[in-house]
């Protein structure tokens, strides 16, 4: 099989590239098995001091691969539900890796591609992106991928951008703090390389403290994760299984609106 996760070091940085640009880096249960396996390595290795999250191709992540949506939509409720665990351990190792996390956003990101981005420490995203918490249009929510937008963009945000499940651009992104900076595309490595500079320079227990300050200090520390993860688990699986939520997936797969509009 080929690997979906490219791992790069370059001194003391990992670069973690997702390698499906004909699908534009949707997730399906390889890559989320995968990715989730690079960052536990990535993020045990004392060599490592910080790691960058990239893509391959147009796209950042558009969120929900077709097929894994499709086996979804036939899946058990206890089915869904160990599916979705596998992808709260997979935000859940990224927003709490001991390394500081930069998520290299070239293109645009849906679904589970914002909460990738969520859940980073710093964003930094091209002007062309596009964005969008789209599950509700599928009858759905973003509930595994909840916690580390909500955290990113505040509660206001998210009641807007949860229940419409609209696309927005960079600019209202940046507004409300889902990313850091907005960059003409020829100048975002630069500015990923600025980043890692100033991040290579504090000391490295230090920034892992600082980071551990700032998830004790809202309560969001990784046991705590655990348990939030097994509601949210619990409720996309419950959704999935629902009359809206099989009319929406099934609609999406069969390109025709659904029954609600």
């Amino acid at each position: 099989m080929t690997a979906l996760i490219r791992v790069g070091l370059s001194g003391r940085v990992a670069t973690l590239t997702m390698d499906r640009p004909a699908v534009h880096n949707a997730f399906n249960a390889e890559l989320i098995v995968e990715l989730t396996s690079a960052l536990a390595r990535v993020g045990a290795d004392p060599e490592v001091r910080a790691v960058v999250l990239a893509a391959e191709g147009a796209s950042f992540s558009a969120g929900a691969d077709v097929n894994w949506m499709r086996a979804m939509a036939a899946f058990s409720e206890a089915e869904n539900h160990a599916d979705a665990l596998k992808l709260a351990e997979l935000m859940r190792t990224l927003a709490y890796l001991p390394k500081p996390t930069i998520a290299r956003v070239q293109g645009s990101a849906y679904g589970g591609g914002v909460g990738l981005l969520a859940c980073c420490d710093v964003a930094l995203c091209v002007a062309d992106a596009k964005f969008g918490l789209t599950e509700s249009k599928l009858g759905l929510v973003p509930a595994v991928i909840s916690p580390y937008v909500v955290a990113a963009i505040g509660a206001r945000h998210a009641k807007r951008w949860f229940q419409s499940g609209a696309a927005f651009d960079a600019a209202r992104a940046l507004a409300m703090n889902l990313v850091h900076e907005v960059l003409p595309a020829e100048q975002l490595d630069h500015a990923v390389e600025r980043e890692l500079d100033a991040m290579l320079k504090a000391g490295p227990t230090a920034a892992l403290v600082a980071k551990r300050l700032v998830e004790g200090i809202f309560g969001r520390d990784e046991p705590a994760q655990r348990k939030l993860d097994e509601q949210t688990a619990a409720l996309i699986a419950r959704l999935r299984i629902s009359m809206e939520g099989q009319e929406g997936l099934t609609a999406f797969l069969e390109k025709r609106p659904p029954n609600w509009l």
